[in-house]
């Protein structure tokens, strides 16, 4: 055939492939592939809520556009604990959902919130127990702690419960995920900055904000350099340190402290003003304070004064409760001092939500609904409760509602759960229900059982601390309590459950109680109470 004839072909055949791929009839990746990707499909002129069947997978060829138009019914912004839960009860609703993640996948607590937190108190625990050895007549060579193992398990478990989260969020349709930090255009428009230079601009009839926490790293101890950590890093390390300073004596301070000390640690703890984790009873925190002054080095009210990055680590100037001033070099320098909220790049100001002096928006914890906007906040963004089991309550509620918002259906009231909260010290200290603080002194009664003479405790050794319970003195309801003792975190879910009822002292008085076991003692403390609220003794 004359050569002319072959240029034709050839020729014919470039047009009609450039017009398949204009077409979008060709893609060069497979579904299975695209689920690697770390960016969404678009979704396009989606007026209704769409159903499992939309199939919208997105080009990663040269025809790609630049920016990334995005339809959508409800936008989650934060793949956490709060984020999943949104996304999974809106799409439950049936509407079309997109989750929207800048950092690495994986919850806080998973990576470095409860997981790895409690399996370095685990090993804590078990070279702790040593010491009762010897009251129990049993002698052994003294244990020893190897920190590179003790701090390669952390990590491997930590990294495993991690990969059960990944696995979640691979469930995720591909179509359903994008890989960007969002910000707010304006109040239904959110601009993601995608990898290769691309952007994803996503319409969205409502909008769940669940972008979690990050750690305080505060400017006065700055100059400790790169020995200045957060509770964040300490999961990472390879070896336990010689020393460390631990600054805050909340949940996270003290947890680490106790763990870091037992495991041959030399710790300082330093608080203020004798606060220690949650605690407001002042019977229950004078326990408290007593006992962790005993075993370890715990400044309940002190002050650094100043810091500086040595060549052994930091030297920290600190002052003690009596106001005796100490210079010291610890190898780290562990700030607990509190989290703050991943608020301030969102471009909240482009929307019609108001902030208040901390720059957290008002809304309704029933609801999670910013003011009467479109717009929800779940989870540890919204730093009313801290907690997964609360974020993930946050998180569905906030995601059914967005979908009823984008249904055009009235939003619902979210059911909430009896607050609960433990600190996994030993003892533990725990609270449920009404704390303290909150109660009304006059109207409401109060019992308690020390637990220094409990019969179980003292069989096993662990006989140390305090419960006190409240109830009001007319309905002689349950209100809350305050804790610290052996394994209250199992006695704080029997009371978070009586409370959740609803259940009076003398219900929960007719419930059985085995014997021995450590729950006698609650038994004790509600007896107490019981007869507090016969003679209507209030607390003040």
């Amino acid at each position: 055939m004359p050569a002319n004839f072959y240029r034709i072909i050839i020729l014919v055949s470039f047009i009609i492939n450039q017009l398949i791929v204009k077409l979008g009839v060709i893609r060069d990746c497979s579904s299975t592939n695209l689920q690697s990707k770390p960016i969404a499909a678009p979704r396009t002129n989606l007026n209704t809520p769409s159903s499992n069947n939309l199939n919208h997978e997105l080009d990663f060829n040269m025809s790609t556009p630049k920016i990334l138009d995005i339809t959508i019914d409800v936008a989650v912004i934060g793949a956490g604990t709060a984020g999943l839960a949104a996304y999974r009860a809106a799409r439950k609703q049936g509407v079309s959902a997109l989750i929207v993640e800048g950092g690495p996948y994986g919850t806080t607590c998973a990576r470095v919130g409860c997981m790895p937190s409690k399996l370095l108190i685990a090993a804590a625990e078990a070279i702790h127990a040593q010491d009762k050895l010897k009251a129990f007549g049993i002698d052994v060579p003294a244990a020893t702690v190897d920190g590179v193992r003790v701090m390669n398990r952390v990590r491997s478990e930590r990294d495993r419960f991690v990969g059960f989260v990944l696995e979640g969020v691979e469930s995720i349709d591909a179509n359903d995920k994008l890989h960007g930090y969002a910000t707010f255009k304006d109040a239904h428009t959110l601009e993601v900055a995608l990898e290769n230079g691309r952007s994803a601009i996503i319409h969205a009839k409502s909008i769940v904000i669940a972008t979690g926490s990050t750690p305080i790293k505060p400017v006065e101890l700055a100059a400790a350099g790169d020995r200045l950590v957060v509770n964040d890093d300490v999961f990472s390390w390879t070896d336990l340190p010689k020393s460390a300073f631990v600054v805050g004596a909340g949940v996270i301070g003290l947890e680490l402290g106790q763990a870091l000390s037992r495991l041959g640690v030399d710790v300082t703890l330093m608080g203020r003003r004798h606060h220690i984790a949650h605690l407001s009873d002042p019977v229950v925190r004078d326990e408290a304070l007593k006992f962790f002054q005993n075993e370890m080095n715990y400044i309940s009210d002190g002050r650094i004064t100043s810091v500086e990055r040595v060549a052994d680590g930091v030297l920290i100037h600190y002052v003690d409760n009596n106001d005796i001033s100490h210079s010291k070099v610890f190898e780290y320098l562990i700030s607990t001092a509190g989290r703050r909220v991943n608020l301030d790049k969102l471009n909240l100001p482009n929307t019609a939500v108001a902030l208040n002096d901390k720059g957290i928006p008002a809304f309704n914890p029933h609801t999670m609904q910013i003011g009467d906007t479109h717009i929800f906040i779940a989870g540890d963004a919204n730093a009313e409760l801290p907690l997964l089991h609360e974020a993930a309550d946050e998180g569905a509620i906030a995601g059914a509602n967005a979908a009823r918002i984008a249904l055009n259906a009235p939003i619902e009231l979210g059911d909430r759960r009896t607050p609960i909260a433990i600190v996994f010290s030993d003892p533990n200290i725990a609270s449920v229900g009404t704390h303290f603080r909150e109660l009304d002194l006059s109207t409401s009664s109060a019992g308690q059982v020390s637990f220094h003479n409990q019969g179980r405790s003292r069989v096993m050794l662990v006989n140390h601390g305090v419960l006190r319970v409240y109830a009001d003195i007319q309905t002689r309801k349950f209100l809350g309590a305050e804790m610290i003792g052996p394994r209250n975190e199992h006695i704080a879910h029997l009371l978070a459950w009586a409370h959740q009822m609803g259940l009076t002292v003398d219900q929960m008085l007719a419930m059985p109680f085995y014997h021995p076991v450590i729950e006698e003692g609650l038994r004790t403390a509600l007896r107490d109470l019981a007869a507090h609220l016969d003679s209507q003794t209030a607390i003040g």
